[in-house]
């Protein structure tokens, strides 16, 4: 390997070691030695070092011993004795300097720092969870840690609209010549969150810790990888190189008078590739700096430099090893995931459609094959460029599909797949499905030449690229017109409603196939999911409907059928054909599980559910957490540390993981007696499920139920739920103990 790059490294690695040493030592003197330090909501303390080393840092005390850690790591100075034609030096230096980098960054929050716009600072776990089914379904292919900043801002722009078509997400942090790559987005007033996929860290290079620690964390929370010593880091790590598909793109140079004022690559960001490098994530660089090319730790090469720009892309894609879908669809516009959650405000708006200033309607139907003409798209009603600038128009997009394998009971499948398709447009904003959509299209794509018509180029691209194995022919209608709007969507909203009734009158004992989900294998391998008529995927995107669509459009994927057999167990949900086909998809490490039970072998849990359901067991009952929720609950823990003990395909019987709609399935935990079970839930969950859990409660004869189930306003702690419960007279009171 290159020497320079060795020296640098060691060099920036002991720079960081004094800095973090330094900077705990005040903090230390000024608050004592046991005062707490940590992230915001996290259950991971502190996440990388946790990972690196199995030591958990809560105190200032247990900072400074994980730092001592890290010296032994460091290997000494001067550095130009210690080349070695191999990474094993330059690589404990960068172990040490990630652990000195988090330490650092552990201290801001310490010392009151808040990040402030554009920084976003350290990620916290319900966020990580919210994108976990991001990372195992494709839609998110991996990672790009841009550190430095681009000569102008319209290469950073440039830059990042490449990333976000191929829906690789974007980490940005450090600087170059005093700007960093964040900044100069900021500038150009691009918008920077979770939903665009741009991720400002901070302007430190030390901010890098905090990708490394998303990376660290992706794999103990899905992979159910527990941290503890050496073997269980190299786990971490070598989960990392095979299933977080990451890769560093070094950018520009800094200015340093101690190199005769040449424009260098800092130590401290050599240091930090470095601690990179040992993750398998590999460097690609757009300045000539030295190479590192034979195999070892990455994948492919470990360092790689001198890409121009309109070549680093593909370039740090080859390097990585990335396999991207990338579908052509004939808009004037970019198109991709990580243009998924942008914004369209009001002043950079062209026109609008639904929300609260009109009609709007979305339906998807299949029809017999003669009566759609393929690839046809009909705008009825005034087009984007036959109004003033600012108007809101009615809207009902009707697509209509044929196939000899399609099914009527795919049409809400499909359906639901118009937002995402459609929102994946640069300049449209999306929001809602079948009778409530909103949608706008900016001034900046009606002036690259979007209209309507394009609204149809992408669904009729997308649904043949992605639904091939089922249909064979597809059109669609735009319509403006405001009578057509209103006539068409009453007869939407009937449909709507047939399909409704027939999907929420479905039973798991009207079928004898269940259907498996192991999409989430790709991060959690010991994982499956087992999805019934009436409990549908635990992080809530997956139905049955869903799953057996998914079957017929590839029967090699994700989804299978899996026969129930013989019931085992009738009151649990024991069937031994599932229990079959568990211990296969789990490598053998389930041998039973329950469809209805939390106590008895329950489902197992990746990480992406939406609803952590836990026993409580001084209330004899459950509660219920949703992972937007970030304070303590009466159990004692919040959802982070919840989550971080049944995650990554573990079962733990008196934990399930669940998604939101099936608090309201009669099938609910009904091992246990169902819903009455439960007593306490967060606010903003138990608004959001109101209205199907009212209507659940009115069929058991139990109308006033929901109040009788307490949220944080009633009680945060288990002594004070007990009083709730028996000042409301809550069923549990006298229902058979649940241990």
């Amino acid at each position: 390997m290159s020497k320079l790059i060795a020296k640098a490294a060691i060099r920036g690695a002991h720079r960081y070691f004094t800095q973090a040493k330094k900077e705990l030592e005040q903090a230390v003197v000024s608050h004592g030695p046991e005062e707490n330090i940590g992230f915001p909501n996290t259950a991971y303390h502190l996440p990388l070092i946790l990972a690196l080393t199995g030591m958990e840092v809560k105190t200032l005390a247990d900072a400074q011993n994980a730092l001592q850690y890290a010296g032994k790591l460091l290997p000494e100075l001067p550095a130009d004795s210690l080349w070695l034609p191999y990474l094993g030096h330059t690589l404990d230096a960068g172990i040490a300097t990630l652990i000195a980098e988090e330490i650092i960054e552990a201290l801001k929050y310490f010392n009151g720092y808040e990040p402030q716009e554009p920084w976003l600072g350290f990620t916290n776990d319900s966020i990580l969870r919210t994108q976990g089914i991001k990372l195992v379904d494709g839609r998110m292919p991996g990672f790009a840690a841009c550190v430095g900043a681009l000569p102008t801002n319209e290469q950073a722009v440039e830059l990042a609209r490449s990333f976000q078509e191929r829906s690789i997400l974007v980490f940005m942090f450090s600087s170059s010549g005093g700007k960093s790559m964040a900044e100069q987005l900021y500038e150009e007033g691009i918008e920077m969150n979770w939903d665009t996929y741009l991720i400002p860290y901070g302007k430190d290079t030390s901010a890098a810790v905090y990708a490394l620690n998303f990376a660290a964390r992706a794999a103990m929370t899905f992979g159910g990888i527990r941290p503890g010593g050496l073997e269980e880091a190299r786990k971490i790590l070598l989960y990392n190189k095979e299933r977080v598909h990451a890769f560093v793109l070094a950018l520009g140079r800094d200015f340093d008078p101690g190199q005769n004022g040449e424009q260098v690559i800092t130590d401290e960001k050599y240091a930090t590739a470095a601690g990179a490098i040992n993750f398998g994530f590999p460097v690609i660089a757009d300045s000539n700096i030295p190479q590192i090319l034979p195999r070892g730790i990455c994948t492919y090469e470990h360092v790689v430099s001198g890409i121009s720009l309109d070549q680093i892309v593909n370039k740090a894609v080859e390097v990585r090893g990335l396999k991207l879908k990338i579908s052509e669809i004939p808009i004037p516009v970019p198109y991709g995931a990580g243009f998924e959650g942008e914004r369209v405000r009001k002043e950079q708006m062209q026109i609008q459609f639904g929300g609260k200033y009109t009609d709007a309607f979305e339906i998807l139907r299949g029809l017999p094959m003669n009566e759609v003409n393929d690839g046809a798209i009909e705008v009825i009603g005034p087009d984007i460029d036959n109004v003033e600038e600012g108007t809101a128009l009615p809207l009902g997009i009707v697509v209509e599909v044929a196939g000899r394998n399609f099914k009527e009971d795919f049409e809400s499948v499909l359906e639901r797949r118009i937002h995402h398709y459609l929102c994946c447009a640069y300049g449209i904003f999306h929001m809602g499905q079948r009778d409530i959509p909103w949608i706008r299209v900016s001034k900046e794509a009606f002036q690259k030449g979007f209209r309507l018509k394009h609204f149809g180029e992408i669904l009729v691209a997308k649904f043949h690229d992605e639904f091939s194995a089922i249909v064979d022919k597809i059109q669609v209608k735009l319509y403006t017109d405001t009578a057509k709007v209103q006539e068409l969507l009453k007869q939407a909203k009937e449909v709507y409603y047939q399909r409704d009734e027939r999907i929420m009158g479905m039973q798991d004992e009207d079928v004898d196939t269940f259907y498996s989900c192991i999409l989430c294998q790709s991060y959690a391998p010991n994982h499956v999911c087992i999805v019934t008529p009436q409990r549908l995927g635990l992080c809530g995107a997956y139905t049955w409907v869903d799953c057996g669509a998914s079957f017929e459009m590839d029967p090699h994927g994700p989804n299978r059928p899996v026969k129930k057999g013989a019931c085992l167990d009738e009151k649990n949900g024991i069937f031994d054909e599932v229990n079959q086909y568990i211990s296969q998809a789990s490598n053998g490490n389930l041998q039973q599980v329950s469809m209805y039970s939390i106590m008895v072998d329950p489902q197992t849990s990746c990480g992406c559910f939406e609803v952590i359901a836990a026993v409580l067991p001084e209330t004899n009952g459950i509660m219920l957490v949703n992972r937007e929720y970030l304070e303590d609950t009466p159990i004692g823990m919040n959802f982070s540390t919840m989550a971080g003990e049944i995650g990554g395909g573990i079962q733990t019987p008196g934990f399930l993981g669940i998604g939101k709609l099936y608090i309201s399935s009669e099938k609910f935990v009904s091992a246990e007696g169902g819903i009455k079970r439960v007593v306490w839930m967060p606010q903003q969950l138990k608004e959001e499920v109101k209205d199907r859990l009212q209507k659940r409660l009115q069929d058991i004869g139990e109308p006033e139920f929901l109040d009788k189930i307490a949220t944080e306003k009633d009680a945060t702690t288990s002594e004070e739920l007990l009083e709730f419960l028996h000042k409301v007279n809550h069923p549990v009171l006298e229902m058979e103990a649940i241990i």
